[in-house]
C-alpha cells in the first residue's frame, strides 16, 4: 500500500491562459494548468536553485472562455531596422509591433496535490504557499492566482468504500497509465456507452533536462522535455472495490502507479 504526504492548494484566478506551445495567431490555452506550469510555480514559490523531483494532480474547474486582445512584438535575430518594415527600433535592430488574440480562462479554480519526492520538503512547501514571499501566479506571469486554502494531507491508496466522483462541474488531467482504475461516466442523456468516451487526450510537458548540441567551446543549450501522456475529462468515477489515491478528506488524487 502506498502512503505518503501531499501539500493541497485550492487557489482561484479572474482570467487565465496556460499557453498551448504549438499555438500562436490564436494564443489557445488548455483547460488545466500543465504539469510543468504547476511545478515552476512551487519552484517559484519556495526559492528552489536546483530541480526537486515531484508528482503532480491537477484538478479545476472555470466557468467560460473568452477571447482578449494584446500587444505582439516580434523580432528576428540580427536584422537590422527598417522603417517600412519595422514599428520600432532598438538600437540599430528592428522590432514589429502589432496585435494578437489571447484565449482565456474565466473563474478559474484549482484543486493541487503536490507530493514532493523528498517528503522532508513538505513543510517548506507548504509554509512558502501560506506565507507567499511573492504574488503568486500560474499560466503567465500577470495570471494571479488567489490562495483559498492549504493543507497537508496524507495520501493513500485503498479500496474504495463508495461510489467516488470528481467535484461538481471539476475536470481533471488523468495519466494514461491509471485508466484502468476508472470508469469513465458519459452524461446520462447520452448513447455514448460507459469508458467509450474518455476525454481529450494530451502529451503535457512535464520537467526537463538541459542537453548542449554545441560544443564544448561554444556550448548551445537547449531544454529536452518529458511528457506525460494524459486525459483531461470531467465524467470520473473510482467505483466501489477499487484500489485507488484518495486523500485524507475523500478528494481523488491523479497520480501514475509505480
Amino acid at each position: 500500500m502506498h502512503i505518503m504526504k501531499a501539500i493541497r492548494i485550492k487557489l482561484w484566478q479572474d482570467l487565465v491562459n496556460y499557453k498551448k506551445p504549438t499555438s500562436f495567431q490564436l494564443k489557445e490555452t488548455y483547460p488545466l494548468p500543465p504539469y510543468s506550469t504547476v511545478i515552476g510555480m512551487v519552484h517559484t514559490m519556495c526559492s528552489f536553485t536546483s530541480y526537486h523531483p515531484m508528482e503532480i494532480s491537477i484538478q479545476g474547474k472555470y466557468f467560460s472562455k473568452v477571447n482578449d486582445l494584446y500587444t505582439r512584438y516580434e523580432f528576428k535575430n540580427g536584422m537590422k531596422y527598417e522603417k517600412s518594415r519595422h514599428q520600432l527600433e532598438v538600437g540599430e535592430y528592428g522590432v514589429g509591433r502589432g496585435i494578437a488574440t489571447a484565449e482565456l480562462l474565466v473563474d478559474v479554480e484549482l484543486l493541487l496535490h503536490i507530493v514532493p519526492e523528498d517528503q522532508s520538503l513538505i513543510e517548506e512547501i507548504a509554509l512558502a504557499f501560506e506565507v507567499p514571499q511573492e504574488y503568486p501566479s500560474l499560466g503567465r506571469r500577470e495570471d494571479i492566482a488567489t490562495i483559498q486554502e492549504v493543507k497537508v494531507v496524507q495520501i493513500r491508496e485503498v479500496e474504495a468504500e463508495d461510489d467516488i466522483c470528481l467535484d461538481r462541474n471539476y475536470g481533471a488531467y488523468v495519466p494514461s497509465s491509471i485508466l484502468g482504475k476508472l470508469t469513465f461516466t458519459p452524461d446520462m442523456h447520452s448513447n455514448i456507452g460507459r469508458n467509450d468516451m474518455l476525454g481529450t487526450r494530451y502529451l503535457l510537458t512535464d520537467k526537463y533536462e538541459l542537453v548542449n548540441r554545441g560544443t564544448a567551446k561554444a556550448p548551445k543549450m537547449y531544454r529536452n522535455w518529458s511528457k506525460k501522456d494524459v486525459f483531461y475529462t470531467t465524467s470520473i468515477l473510482v467505483s466501489e472495490e477499487d484500489e485507488f489515491f484518495l486523500d485524507e478528506d475523500g478528494k481523488p488524487v491523479f497520480l501514475e502507479f509505480a
